[in-house]
């Protein structure tokens, strides 16, 4: 029987942690192609079903600034600026490291110290990225030269040696020592001892006019049916683990459990509102280096019951 309800998208950034909080509200779909949905939601979505749309966060960061035309994305805390007009950051999906995060690698013959005289090619997965922002707030905006590839290219470009260094995120972080590349700095590392704050990474967003369109509190109940969904993914580990595997190149369990370990944590369930102060702070970094507008205020939305 066809499904009558409105059916919402939900883009996440195609790696195993985004994967790991949302099938049990999308269903599980199929890597290749991604539109063939071979196991059902796991629970009842209410009034909305959820389609899952599994693409690069830079692609999705340009959607949502260019075409605001998903419901509910992935996007980096940096693309925020561009896009509060019609999105709002939802309480939970979020994706902050605890004293870790992006890291710049590069071969054993680049050195931090190189990198810091300015003047290196440094690939970067997406100049509104938030690995981008911290990276000039490290290096100065106009210290490096910027070679953008999607994020799974960034260690290959390196190694083909058309950037000195590369900025990596996503299972990259765990895999860049096999491909002969050392880590010059880590990001989120760094970060934390800059401010005391968690690095803010990856967003979740829900556009603003769904509630005009389908009542009010509509944002603050597609918010709790995207918390559920995370509370069952964690309560089912191995389960959402096994399929997030299907979307990772991480081929051994345990570093697949590290890594969605490192990204599916207390943040996630709620970034209130510690993590609010964290990504505050990132857009003001990123506004001092003159790489996005002032944000006076980031709004997050919960799900009414705290």
């Amino acid at each position: 029987m066809r499904d009558s309800r409105p059916i919402l998208t939900l883009a996440h950034s195609a790696d195993a942690d985004d994967v790991f909080m949302w099938w049990p509200i999308t269903g599980m779909i199929d890597p290749a192609p991604p539109f063939r949905v071979v196991a059902p939601a796991r629970i009842d979505t209410g009034r909305f079903a959820f389609r899952a749309l599994p693409a690069d966060i830079q692609e999705l960061n340009l959607r949502a600034i260019d075409r605001a035309d998903l419901e509910i994305t992935a996007a980096s805390f940096f693309a925020y600026p561009f896009v509060r007009s019609r999105y709002a950051i939802t309480a939970c999906g979020s994706s902050f490291g605890e004293g870790y995060g992006p890291k710049i690698v590069a071969p054993a013959s680049c050195t931090m110290e190189r990198l810091e005289r300015g003047g290196a090619r440094i690939a970067v997965p997406g100049r509104r990225t938030s690995a981008y922002c911290a990276l000039c707030a490290l290096l100065g905006p106009a210290g490096f030269t910027p070679v953008e590839v999607p994020f799974d290219r960034v260690i290959g470009t390196v190694v083909e040696g058309r950037a000195d260094a590369g900025v990596v995120i996503h299972e990259a972080q765990l895999t860049f020592a096999q491909a002969g590349l050392t880590l010059l700095r880590d990001l989120g590392a760094w970060w934390t001892q800059r401010t005391g704050l968690p690095m803010p990474l990856g967003s979740n967003l829900v556009r603003r006019d769904l509630e005009a369109t389908y009542g009010s509190g509509t944002l603050s109940e597609i918010v709790g049916t995207l918390r559920r969904s995370i509370d069952i993914a964690l309560a089912h580990r191995a389960e959402s683990l096994s399929y997030a595997g299907t979307f990772s190149p991480l081929k051994s369990p345990a570093e697949l459990d590290r890594y969605v370990s490192m990204y599916v944590n207390r943040w996630t369930v709620d970034c209130r509102p510690e993590g609010v102060r964290a990504v505050e702070a990132l857009l003001h970094s990123g506004r001092e280096a003159g790489l996005c507008p002032a944000v006076e205020h980031v709004d997050v939305i919960g799900d009414g019951n705290g």
